[in-house]
């Protein structure tokens, strides 16, 4: 699981700020339980010495540290229980004083050797959802809140069903179940396409929210944006764009949005064909949302990215009225 070094370095500032939070609040509820009872900020001061001296004791020369040690092990020993008697005469805890870490697997530092900890993973889902909430509205943009009412009856000339039986029938499910299965299902890539307002980014929002909730890694842009910085990075305009661009083909699930708004160039046919095949053969997910059809992919880019479109991409149309319109009609 690869998340946007955005998103870790937010996670990881976060979790950092926690720990400083809590050593705060647990140094000053220490410093008011040494007021309260002066004895236990000197048997304190005592259990430190005593820890210095096992350790010196080890590391003497010339003579058996047993003995020494075995004393100071005792004194230790003695010193942590009137410690505990005090704090429970004042219906106090050992860990009213001591500063213990948040999460025990880590410590943390959200971190378990090479692995990252379920810490930070909770901290990085959260934040990959809010950086998501600035771009797709997800606090809106659910399922559960999805309107069929907007899909209209009458059966389409083209296909013979109606928008409201393709978006309930079809549709609706496919994303509904890609996303609450991702990852366990054979289908790893949509096409979403159609003309504008018919809910291709509302759905893809739907998925990005559900997907990021499970904890996987998800990166949603603009066609245009992602072009933009693959050609900054070939033509070294931007040193961070390596980092930028690296994340569209890591990430566990990338969701293009608006392919075919971009100019088209080249250049830009070539990045589209790297980004899809490169993500194919790292078997990664992916879902682009377009207004073209796919005969329109294959004359604007190439034959050879429709083809892998056709072949390794659910297809699914969406058709109808513009929601968009239907919502300014009732204002």
């Amino acid at each position: 699981m690869s998340y946007d070094p955005n998103v870790l370095q937010q996670a990881t500032c976060l979790l950092e700020e926690q720990r400083r939070e809590r050593t705060r609040r647990t140094e000053l509820n220490r410093q008011q339980i040494y007021a309260r009872q002066p004895r236990l900020a000197q048997i304190d001061r005592e259990l430190r010495a005593t820890m210095t001296g096992v350790v010196t004791a080890a590391l003497r020369r010339g003579e058996d540290p047993a003995p020494a040690i075995a004393e100071l092990r005792a004194k230790n020993l003695d010193l942590q229980d009137e410690r505990n008697l005090l704090l429970g005469a004042m219906g106090l805890a050992p860990s009213d004083l001591d500063d213990t870490p948040a999460c025990p697997m880590c410590g943390d530092t959200g971190w378990k050797g090479t692995q990252m900890c379920e810490c930070l993973h909770r901290l990085c889902t959260q934040e990959q959802i809010r950086s998501l909430s600035n771009l797709l509205n997800l606090g809106e943009q659910t399922f559960d809140a999805f309107r069929f009412d907007y899909y209209g009856t009458m059966p389409h000339p083209a296909t013979g069903v109606s928008p409201r039986e393709n978006m309930e029938n079809v549709i609706y499910p496919v994303c509904l179940n890609y996303a609450r299965l991702f990852g366990q299902r054979a289908t790893r890539n949509l096409f979403l396409y159609g003309a504008p307002g018919l809910g291709k980014t509302f759905l893809s929002a739907c998925i990005a929210r559900t997907v990021s909730e499970q904890g996987f890694s998800v990166v949603y842009d603009t066609a245009g944006n992602i072009f933009a910085l693959f050609e900054d990075q070939k033509f070294a305009r931007d040193p961070e764009a390596r980092d930028e661009t690296r994340r569209y083909l890591n990430c566990d699930l990338l969701i293009v949005d608006d392919l075919g708004c971009e100019l088209t160039t080249q250049f830009v046919q070539t990045a589209l064909y790297t980004l899809i095949n490169s993500r194919l053969t790292a078997n990664k997910h992916t879902i682009i949302s377009s207004n073209l059809s796919m005969d329109e992919v294959a004359r604007r880019y190439s034959p050879q990215i429709a083809s892998r479109l056709e072949g390794e991409y659910t297809a699914l149309y969406f058709f109808g009225e513009d929601i968009r319109l239907q919502k300014k009609k009732m204002l």
